[in-house]
């Protein structure tokens, strides 16, 4: 599994001129599922998220997590993460999970977010996407800061 993150001031999905997601300063997470990816996989992955320190400390160390900063998370489901662009100029789908297993997994991550987030009594607030969906989406990065996570 493969989330791209990036800090954001604020991020909003659109779909179809509604407005289906949004935060303000917190994280955009773009959810890739690839072919192999498991539940496991998932867990691992939200773990590192909600827990990789990308947000500024008093001394403006990034030294702090999603939650220690106040921020919110925007899961947004992004099937083209997950293509092999190793060979020619066409991205290839095969290592990407199929739309059945991707989507389960996409709502199996959001749900784990939620239930965590609920837990922690609202830090962070969960906003997210639309599987399947042709979607705007909209963001301020914060920095720019942007990594790469596997789960």
């Amino acid at each position: 599994m493969l989330g791209l993150i990036q800090r954001v001031s604020y991020a909003k999905v659109v779909v179809e001129g509604e407005v289906v997601g949004e935060v303000n300063q917190g994280i955009l997470l773009l959810l890739g599922v690839q072919r192999e990816d498991t539940e496991s996989n998932a867990g691992k992955l939200l773990h590192k998220v909600l827990n990789y320190r990308i947000f500024p400390d008093d001394e403006g160390k990034m030294n702090l997590n999603v939650q220690q900063s106040g921020g919110d998370l925007l899961i947004v489901p992004q099937f083209t993460l997950a293509a092999d662009t190793g060979k020619g100029l066409r991205p290839s789908f095969t290592t990407s999970a199929p739309p059945n297993l991707a989507e389960t997994l996409y709502d199996y991550f959001v749900s784990r977010a939620k239930q965590y987030s609920q837990e922690m009594s609202a830090s962070p607030a969960i906003g997210t996407g639309l599987f399947g969906a042709n979607m705007q989406v909209t963001l301020c990065n914060d920095g720019p800061v942007t990594f790469m996570l596997e789960g």
